[in-house]
């Protein structure tokens, strides 16, 4: 080969050796720009600024710790207004929601029939006295002549025997109009309390049979809820303890306290049924649903709002302020309660007096300055 053409075959091979060169120091040139651009973006990036409520001091608290219970309201007092008596239904004018009294007339039955036993009752009464009359007359004078010797003592019995039997037949012809009298007083339908129509059951003009329901009363002023408790938290509850429930319709929680609990469970399930009294309301009605947490005790711990405790990393971590940048720190989550009316939880893993952001602030990238509001 002829030795021009060997250098020239070698000049090539520089020049492509220097050109590979040249491009891998230009690469590595433009990291380095990309780096230092990103180091200073970094270091000039904007500042959050956080306002009081964002910001969360840690503290040891007294967390009431507490069971979830659910269940209709009822009223403590209801009554069925029943007839007593058969007939037809007359003079039912009450609807649903009328208010009525203890005692107020509020129907009555067709006393026709109840009028009639009752004078049927009263002169057989009479005519039972009538015999006692006649029976006392003859054993009077019976004992005249038994002393002056006329009849025998025999005679005497005779005449007091039916003298005992003629009073009995009146005393039982007095009850017998005693018992049609009543009847007659069952014909008149009475409000055994005072309260609210919750129910008409029937309708006047029909004809009701002894024991058929008329009118179902109920007495707002004592509410109760009834609550189904598992076997197993049912031995955490007991009389006195007091829960803040949620009704539907109510604007604010109210007060609730467990008045009584049954002895027995239930069969099948097993549950225990606790009565609550709930706090007086005038917009509160039988059957809505309630739910809420009863108080079955207290624990201190270490504690912070749960929705400052953030869950979208595989372990539970809050967003911690430390020298004036966002920290990541994985937690422990403990007992959880209320503090307050707040929802609690207990965390493992940070110290009392802590700084946490809030959950109302969202997710921070760690490393994030911010700036503290004054005093924090």
């Amino acid at each position: 080969m002829k030795s021009w053409l060997k250098w020239l075959i070698v000049a090539l091979v520089l020049v492509a050796l220097a050109a590979g060169a040249w491009r891998l120091l230009s690469g590595r040139q433009a990291q380095k720009i990309a780096l230092e651009a990103q180091q200073a973006a970094q270091k000039t990036q904007a500042v959050v600024e956080l306002a009081a409520a964002d910001l969360v001091r840690l503290k040891t608290v007294d967390l009431v710790q507490g069971l979830a219970i659910a269940g209709p309201l009822r009223a403590a007092n209801t009554a069925f207004v029943k007839a007593r008596v058969a007939g037809e239904l007359q003079g039912l004018s009450l609807r649903e929601g009328d208010r009525v009294t203890a005692g107020q007339v509020v129907a009555r039955i067709e006393a026709t029939e109840s009028q009639a036993r009752v004078r049927q009752a009263q002169q057989q009464a009479e005519a039972a006295r009538a015999q006692v009359d006649i029976a006392r007359r003859s054993f009077e004078n019976n004992r005249s002549l038994v002393e002056q010797g006329f009849i025998s003592k025999t005679a005497l019995e005779t005449s007091l025997a039916n003298l005992s039997a003629a009073e009995a037949s009146y005393r039982a012809a007095q009850a017998g109009a005693e018992l049609a009298a009543k009847a007659l007083d069952d014909t008149v339908l009475r409000a055994p309390m005072a309260g609210v129509v919750a129910q008409r059951l029937a309708q006047p003009g029909e004809r009701v049979a002894i024991d058929t329901r008329i009118l179902e009363i109920v007495d707002l002023s004592r509410l109760e809820l009834e609550a189904s408790i598992s076997p197993t938290d049912s031995l955490r509850v007991k009389a006195g303890q007091v829960a803040r429930l949620t009704i539907e319709g109510a604007t604010a929680p109210l007060a609730a306290k467990v008045v009584r609990v049954n002895p027995s469970a239930l069969s099948g399930s097993r549950a225990v049924l606790a009565y609550l009294s709930v706090q007086p309301n005038p917009g509160l009605r039988q059957g809505l649903f309630a739910q809420g947490t009863l108080a079955t005790g207290t624990v201190s711990v270490l504690a912070a709002p749960l929705n400052a405790v953030r869950t979208d990393k595989p372990l539970p971590y809050v967003q911690l302020i430390q020298d004036g940048a966002v920290l990541h720190q994985t937690v422990e989550l403990g007992a959880r309660g209320e503090s307050d009316g707040q929802s609690l939880v207990g965390l493992k893993g940070v110290s009392e007096n802590a700084l946490l952001l809030s959950g109302t602030v969202g997710s921070l990238r760690a490393g994030t300055r911010v700036k503290l509001p004054q005093g924090q």
